[in-house]
């Protein structure tokens, strides 16, 4: 079991706390203040905001069951990203948002999610995201408030939990399968020189060139570095760009997105969650009555695994995606 842990603060501890134990792979949690001026500081304290702590949850998950991008996905269904220190009827600056680490590892997975959610919301957020300063637990009687306080306020829909769960089976059936990046000498041994370039130094293939542009049997398209399941033959289709292009990916969780600034461009990465692969990047210009979005996939990237041979290769889970 890998255990890692974050730091949440989505105002009021309580609910933010209840929403997230509800959720699959969920070890532990507990309440307190982060970042704060003065060491061990009292919940009088830091209500008066001479402190400048943040209400937040620790949370210690098992990533083989709730991946990082997915329990970040969670959390925002629990806050108004846009809200500056409120939070439902909650008001003050230790009821901001935030987003803290203690492995600097998660900046980027956290730096993606954000910018992800920038552009599903279409205005700038008020979410606070920087390494863990310090965090000290809050009192015995703040910890699993409303388990013990079932009718106590509550700013967050702690039913919007199980429905999170329903909606993202899949998310969490790819990341109990623990699919892993090979170390590099594995990876120069089974992939071509273009795959390897392509999905290890963001090189791009000449539009038109790969067969997967041309490609629509049904079936998976899965990362060709861990075979993480990414897109499904359902959700693609025919862009006319020279690369394979898809409407979304078969899980929300599967791809993160990253600023790509290179080439005097202002564009959007899209790499792998499990294997940090380089795909392609994602454009809004694809057809508005599955979204508006192109996932533009180098085809050396992937790995096409056609609809009866899923089964033999252990992908008949996500069968009833494709």
């Amino acid at each position: 079991m890998d255990e890692r842990e974050i730091y949440l603060a989505g105002g009021c501890f309580w609910g933010t706390e209840a929403y997230v134990r509800k959720l699959p792979g969920i070890l532990r949690t507990e309440v307190g203040y982060a970042n704060s001026l003065i060491e061990n500081p009292t919940y009088e304290q830091v209500c008066s905001g001479e402190t400048h702590a943040a209400e937040t949850v620790k949370v210690s998950y098992e990533d083989s069951v709730i991946t990082l991008p997915l329990l970040l996905e969670a959390y925002f269904r629990t806050i108004d990203p846009t809200s500056v220190n409120r939070q439902g009827n909650d008001r003050g600056t230790q009821y901001r948002t935030g987003i803290y680490w203690t492995d600097e590892a998660d900046r980027p997975v956290v730096e993606a999610a954000l910018l992800k959610l920038r552009s599903q919301v279409g205005r700038p957020l008020a979410i606070e995201a920087k390494p863990l300063e310090n965090f000290y637990p809050a009192e015995e009687y703040h910890q699993d408030y409303l388990a013990s306080n079932p009718f106590g306020y509550c700013h967050v829909n702690l039913k919007d939990a199980d429905n999170f769960i329903a909606e993202h089976r899949l998310d969490f059936a790819i990341a109990a399968r623990g699919y892993e990046r090979p170390d590099d000498e594995t990876l120069r041994k089974h992939l071509s020189p273009e795959e390897y370039e392509v999905t290890q130094h963001a090189a791009t293939e000449r539009p038109f060139t790969h067969p997967y542009d041309h490609t629509f049997e049904r079936g998976i398209y899965v990362d060709v570095v861990t075979g993480e399941p990414l897109f499904s033959s359902k959700d693609k289709f025919d862009s006319g760009c020279g690369w394979p292009s898809f409407s979304k990916p078969v899980a929300e969780s599967v791809v993160t997105e990253h600023a790509d600034n290179s080439l005097l461009m202002q564009r959007t990465e899209v790499r792998s969650s499990a294997g940090d692969s380089h795909l392609g990047h994602v454009f809004d210009d694809g057809p508005v009555e599955t979204g508006g979005l192109r996932y533009c996939i180098n085809g050396s990237a992937l790995r096409f695994v056609p609809y009866d041979q899923m089964d033999e290769e252990g992908l008949g889970y996500v069968k009833p995606y494709v």
